[in-house]
């Protein structure tokens, strides 16, 4: 396969990213090297987007460290998101990254045009501060009416094995089309943005082998909700799913992506299918024939080794040619019935037979198939003059789906048997549904959603809500009561009784997609955001910038003694229980108000009331809030007791911010839902699990607890519960077992991993030249860095550093990173003799000890190329000025070539010649910097060496001589001799009364001054390489 092949962009809005199956190829093959056993797809994708191949992979142990392909936010969480990533410091985001606006879109009840004008009215403030965020810091902004987020990530940038996170749990939508998507928090999109690794606990992969095929009233709606009933809400935590046999190729790429949209409702990390034909018709559909074309040549790829079901950690098994019409709930997505067995289940447990509404789309079923499907059974209704029975909604999952719709005559269709088409949002999915017709009281609705916790769709707690597929929703919105089965029972018409018939659909529109639309509801980030303003109203309501969280560590041990029990929670708790969505997300960008939802909705075990709890100092019953802000006010901390799958449901980490803003010391559980038990650790909350569940039963809302052992907390050690009972009986201890790392224990001591953020970063003088150097330079990927800069002699520094002040700042960085974070600067003597042989000596040893991490060489002077080592990597991606070459062990290296002509030798033309003779183009990711370097004198340099040296708490110059001088008198001198440095000659140029070299030596180490300024959090290793030229460098633009 060709280079020009190879390169094709991820999708029509990054047209500087690529897709590299050849790299994931070769990634796969080093890692088989020491695992032999066959592969599913799950674990090829996983191990193709590890930071480093080589780290530990123990599925359900290890913690592994991801590089995923693009980061995508919808509104309500971008907001919180996108809060923390200014707080961070960053520049620019990089990584692809999107803003969605979905969730903030009301109905009303009168329509997509009425409703969305009204959003775009009373959001404005918010869509304000996304949209220009978003130009600011690079990121894709999807206006309001754009569409819902995971069917604009499947439609535009979902491809098979990519990887994707979002700040939603239905994020894993994405599986439809052969991508890993990770719902996450909104601290981890931020690290991801930033340029470091997801960390992720290895999944274990359950396989679902689907057999078989789908007929007359079933749908691939049936088979997630089949699985939802025998696996529960519980039964894919620490899994991704993988669905594989006939079965799955026989499924359209947005019958699947639903399948894998509602995996969050079982607690799984991902869900996945693997490549097939009609995903490549999808991606072709869609606009996107060049990525199609290019996983059809690495089909194997994007496929598990083996059918053979050993090769999964669990198996289901379900045949699709015995599937029948399912449909889940109440208040639950895993109350799993038959449909023709439902009405007996309603009438046993007084659940209203009549439905009220019916609803269909979101962004599990809003797909063109699911939308002609449900028309279809419109159509069949409309030409026996039946119109719905009950309140009939339609919520198109995205602007080129309602396009689509509108033109192929189901908009017509849908409005004609008396449907309400809304906006394409999420709507009444997540509670922003303004009902008018019932506004309390016991009622049945049934919707094609993904979830039916109580109040979700209406805030009417007495609504009964089921989940079916769209086509199911029509028919029993037609008949109007649960007692309807389609293929069994018939339908009154003014002609008489008669029969549905099974629906037909298309899963493709036969004339293509009307995406004539797009361009009026995207907006492309500004080339260069750094004078856009980001502009937040100190007195808003909406919006509020974040203050860091106080780190535990300067906390007393007393503090975490005696702390009361704010709550007790029975029962299942939802991330909607902790921090409720509907009328509370127009506060999702200001922390303290909405923290006035926090467990509002979760019932006390103590009285079996809602919001209704006992302030432990006064005696007095108030609500959760207000008594959490008592206690924060008196500096008490508390802690929450909950039960099994604490935090199911949304990603929102609002759920973890609000509990830690009012004071929040640890939530203690039966078990956590992942996302919840991952953003509760971001934001330096202790979420820790009953080594024994029946301890739960063990403790009441009254009693006094103590968290004990937290010294030990990251050693995998359990920590004690040390309780006083209310009623004065013996106090007792209790085993509590948690899940930290020892990088997650620092984010915890820090106060947060936001505030670890922050402390590892270097001092703000070193990037307030970031912006105009990068505007300078383009070097985009440099202002991702996070650099240490050890200045002085490379060769004290070498012989030193291990006991250097530095030395541990690095340390301290590299526990973060993950990797070697060191710049040294080695300015050069002359062009001849010794020195220029024994600093090509040192470039060498340098090169051998660091070969793994981000090699940068600046070379400069005419004939410099020749003093690059013999062993230095053959040119792979060579475009422009400056080239970036590879490394045979996959680390990549920048060169800077900064010659008074800006030019390369003989030698490098020959290597980029054959280079592009090999590969048939420019490799992609260069990074263009044109150089500036204004001559300096030794003063000026000394005086740089000086300031940066304050930056970092080192040692001043005087001191830098001093040492210099002790290493020389305990046996350096040998050492000094092999590089040519004389140490009186060099502590003369260190304190400005000497000369070391010309003016370009000053030269070299004031630009490197610039591209440290212009750094920003990622790694780098900069080796200075070069020869004297005796002409003056100059400005090269």
């Amino acid at each position: 396969m060709s280079a020009a092949t190879a390169r094709v962009a991820i999708s029509k809005f990054d047209a500087n990213v690529f897709v590299d199956y050849p790299r994931m190829a070769d990634v796969i093959a080093k890692f088989r090297r020491t695992h032999t056993a066959p592969m599913t797809l799950a674990e090829k994708v996983i191990v193709s987007h590890l930071e480093d191949v080589r780290q530990e992979y123990v599925k359900g142990k290890s913690y592994l460290y991801l590089k995923p392909d693009r980061v995508a936010m919808q509104d309500a969480t971008a907001q919180m998101a996108i809060l923390q990533f200014m707080s961070s410091g960053m520049k620019r985001t990089v990584v692809p990254s999107t803003v969605h606006c979905d969730h903030l879109i009301q109905a009303q009840d009168k329509g997509a045009v009425s409703d969305l004008a009204a959003a775009c009215t009373t959001n404005k403030e918010v869509y304000d501060f996304l949209r220009s965020a978003a130009n600011k810091y690079g990121m894709g902004f999807w206006k309001p009416g754009s569409g819902i987020i995971h069917q604009i990530v499947l439609e535009n940038y979902a491809f098979p094995g990519g990887m994707v996170i979002g700040t939603d749990s239905h994020t894993p939508n994405a599986g439809g089309l052969g991508m890993l998507a990770v719902g996450v928090g909104g601290a981890d999109a931020v690290d991801v943005m930033a340029g470091l690794a997801l960390e992720l606990k290895a999944p274990k992969v359950l396989g679902v082998k689907l057999t078989g095929a789908l007929s007359g009233w079933t749908a691939p709606k049936d088979i997630i909700l089949r699985l939802a009933g025998s696996l529960t809400v519980e039964g894919g935590t620490g899994f991704v799913i993988e669905y594989f046999g006939p079965g799955a190729e026989s499924i359209s790429c947005t019958g699947a992506a639903t399948i894998c949209n509602m995996g969050a409702e079982l607690g799984a990390t991902a869900s996945i299918f693997p490549f097939t034909r009609r995903q490549a018709d999808y991606l072709r559909a869609t606009g996107r024939a060049e990525i199609a074309a290019l996983a059809e040549q690495f089909a194997d790829l994007l496929s598990a080794d083996s059918t053979d079901k050993a090769i999964y950690d669990k198996v289901v098994e379900l045949d699709l040619s015995t599937l029948q019409p399912q449909i889940n709930g109440p208040l639950s997505p895993d109350r799993n019935h038959l449909l023709s067995e439902v009405s007996t289940a309603a009438e046993a447990n007084g659940w209203p037979l009549e439905v009220s509404a019916a609803l269909i789309g979101s962004c599990t079923n809003s797909s063109y198939e699911d939308l002609t499907r449900a028309a279809n059974v419109c159509k069949q209704a409309l030409e026996h003059g039946i119109k719905m029975k009950a309140k009939f909604y339609i919520s198109p999952g995205s602007e080129q789906v309602r396009a689509t719709m509108k033109r192929d005559g189901l908009e017509d269709l849908f409005t004609a048997v008396g449907g309400v088409v809304l906006a394409n949002a999420c709507g009444p999915c997540i509670g922003q549904w303004q009902r008018t017709d019932i506004t309390s009281g016991k009622n049945t609705i049934v919707h094609s959603y993904n979830r039916n916790f109580s109040a979700r769709a209406d805030n009417n707690p007495a609504t009964m809500a089921f989940v079916t597929s769209p086509e199911i929703v029509v028919a029993l919105g037609l008949a109007g009561t649960l007692r309807f089965h389609p293929a069994c029972n018939e339908l009154e018409s003014p002609t008489g009784p008669w029969r549905l018939a099974p629906p037909t659909g298309m899963d493709l529109p036969s004339h293509g997609y009307d995406s004539s639309t797009t361009a009026t509801v995207y907006e492309p980030p500004a080339v260069d955001g750094a004078s856009v303003q980001v502009v937040i109203s100190p007195t808003s309501e909406r919006l509020q910038r974040l203050s860091p969280f106080e780190p535990w560590e300067n906390v007393r041990p007393e503090a975490f003694a005696d702390l009361p029990i704010l709550i007790k929670v029975e029962g299942k708790c939802t991330t909607d229980h902790i921090s409720a969505a509907g009328p509370w997300l127009k506060y999702r960008g200001h922390l303290d108000n909405i923290s006035n939802n926090m467990l509002i909705g979760a019932t006390n075990s103590m009285n079996g009331r809602k919001n209704l709890v006992k302030n432990q100092i006064t005696g007095e019953f108030d609500t959760v809030p207000n008594v959490a802000r008592f206690y924060k006010s008196r500096g008490i901390r508390w802690v929450a007791i909950g039960d099994n799958n604490y935090g199911e449901g949304s990603s929102r980490e609002h759920a973890a911010l609000e509990p830690r803003h009012l004071g929040a010391v640890a939530i203690i559980v039966k078990s956590f839902a992942r996302i919840h038990e991952s953003n509760l650790k971001k934001q330096g909350v202790l979420p820790l699990t009953f080594a024994n569940p029946d301890d739960y039963n063990r403790l009441t809302g009254d009693d006094k607890v103590s968290i004990v052992g937290l010294e030990t907390l990251g050693s995998g050690k359990p920590l004690s519960l040390h309780v006083k009972p209310a009623d004065g009986s013996v106090p007792f201890d209790i085993q509590l077992n948690n899940t930290f790392n020892e990088l997650q224990a620092q984010w915890f001591r820090s106060g947060s991993a936001l505030n670890q953020m922050a402390r590892d970063s270097l001092p703000a003088e070193w990037f307030n030249a970031a912006e105009s150097v990068n505007d300078c330079y383009g070097a985009q990927p440099l202002a991702a860095a996070n650099i240490l800069n050890i200045l002085g002699s490379p060769r004290r520094q070498f012989q030193s550093i291990r006991e250097s002040r530095t030395h541990k700042k690095i340390v301290k960085l590299n526990n973060w990173l993950g990797q070697q974070s060191v710049v040294y600067a080695y300015p050069w003597r002359n062009t001849k003799g010794s020195h220029y042989s024994d600093a090509k000596k040192w470039l060498e040893y340098l090169f051998r000890k660091l070969k793994k991490t981000l090699q940068v060489v600046i070379v400069w002077g005419t004939e410099a190329a020749t003093a690059l080592p013999s062993f230095y990597p053959t040119p792979a991606e060579p475009q422009e000025q400056p080239l970036i070459f590879r490394s045979s062990d996959g680390a990549p290296t920048i060169v800077y070539s900064v010659d008074p002509n800006h030019s390369l030798t003989e030698s490098y033309c020959k290597a980029i010649e054959k280079t592009v003779k090999d590969q048939g183009s420019f490799p992609p990711n260069t990074i263009h910097a044109n150089t500036v370097l204004p001559a300096l004198d030794i003063a000026l340099l000394a005086e740089e060496i000086t300031r940066i040296s304050a930056c970092l708490n080192h040692p001043t110059i005087e001191e830098l001589v001093a040492l210099w001088k002790t290493h020389c008198k305990q046996g350096q001198r040998r050492f000094a001799k092999q590089y040519g440095i004389d140490s009186g000659n060099f502590s003369n140029f260190l304190l400005g009364r000497g000369k070391l070299g010309s003016q370009s030596c000053a030269a070299v180490v004031r630009y490197l001054m610039s591209i440290c300024a212009a750094v920003d959090r990622a790694s780098t290793t900069l080796h200075i390489e070069g020869k004297e030229s005796n002409k003056e460098l100059t400005e090269k633009s």
